[in-house]
């Protein structure tokens, strides 16, 4: 699903809101994730899963094409691990989530 198509599927399940105003909601989301992972901060949304930044040492790497060896500095990147409930979901493991069943 890309962008506008998230915002296209909002504005049919909310017709009492403007496509402007949810375009700029669903902007100004992503970029109060952007920004706080940029500033090093932790992003958790319940049920849904948490971003965060992992810093990658240097590390010297290859060109694939010559072999030559390249240093590779350091550098932080995105990393989003997914919540239990959105695990379930996904996996279609609707019952895990009400507890055990007798056998």
């Amino acid at each position: 699903m890309t962008k506008s198509e998230l915002i296209a599927a909002l504005v049919a399940e909310n017709p009492h809101l403007r496509q402007p105003d949810i375009e700029l909601i669903v902007a100004t989301i992503f970029d109060e994730i952007t920004a706080a992972l940029a500033r090093g901060d932790r992003v958790e949304l319940r049920g849904f899963g948490a971003f965060s930044a992992k810093q990658r040492d240097p590390r010297t790497g290859r060109n694939p094409r010559t072999g030559a060896a390249v240093p590779v500095a350091a550098k932080a990147v995105p990393y989003f691990k997914p919540g239990k409930e959105l695990r379930e979901r996904v996996n279609g493991e609707a019952s895990a989530a009400t507890g055990p069943t007798a056998s």
